[in-house]
């Protein structure tokens, strides 16, 4: 009789610790919230963005600590997206941005859901186009002219040819000519160290590199360098 109830109680418990599981479906508890994407302009030169509603877009629900989703489901023509008959505990939404390259990337919300309870989450805010997860690096350069060792005045460095490459490869990947205001602009920057250099003369118009380095950090920013100064023969 004893080993019965001990069997007994054994199965008990079992059935017990599968009735009180977490987080999942089998509550009334429901999570609803939106989705927005940012658009990057592919050639700007202020890192403009474009906010719009991100429709058509799959987004999905962890529950608690697991480390796969348990659900899924569309965002409508207004970016929004709705699970219901939950438990009460921790959920994490999430979708994804997508990089140039195609990778993706997960940006998610965490929430706590009570027992019945209807919450919204969080806006989530996914990214999309050539310019996501890039930077710039923009400069000025000012000139100084001569002809024949003679001075003829100084001014913007228009058309001049800058370059730029990481630090410790040999070859440049990119070049640019420098505007009517004396700016240049390299666009579309991962994170890493960069040398932006370029040319100046001396009256026997034999050319020598002068270049600056910068650490490029965060995506989606403007990072600036100080202004070079040249000699150019004309």
């Amino acid at each position: 009789m004893k080993k019965l109830f001990f069997i007994l109680t054994i199965i008990s418990s079992l059935v017990l610790s599968s009735c009180s599981k977490g987080e999942g479906e089998g509550g009334t508890g429901v999570i609803e919230g939106k989705v927005m994407t940012v658009l990057h302009d592919n050639d700007n030169y202020n890192l403009s963005t474009d906010t719009i509603v991100a429709a058509k877009t799959d987004v999905f629900i962890l529950y608690g600590d697991d480390a796969i989703y348990g659900d899924d489901m569309e965002t409508g023509s207004d970016g929004r997206y709705r699970f219901k008959y939950l438990k009460p505990g921790s959920y994490t939404l999430f979708a994804y941005s997508i990089l140039p390259s195609g990778q993706k990337v997960a940006v998610a919300e965490t929430v706590k859901l009570t027992k019945g309870e209807t919450i919204t989450a969080p806006t989530i805010y996914t990214h999309e186009g050539k310019a996501y997860g890039t930077s710039m690096v923009r400069g000025q350069i000012w000139a100084n002219y001569i002809h024949n060792g003679d001075d003829r005045g100084s001014g913007w460095a228009y058309e001049h040819r800058v370059y730029i490459r990481r630090v410790g490869e040999p070859y440049h990947f990119d070049d640019v000519r420098v505007g009517i205001d004396g700016y240049y602009y390299f666009q579309q920057l991962t994170p890493g160290t960069y040398e932006v250099f370029t040319y100046t003369e001396n009256s026997s118009e034999v050319p020598s590199l002068v270049s600056k380095t910068i650490t490029v950090s965060e995506a989606g920013k403007i990072y600036d360098l100080d202004m070079f100064t040249v000699t150019i023969n004309v």
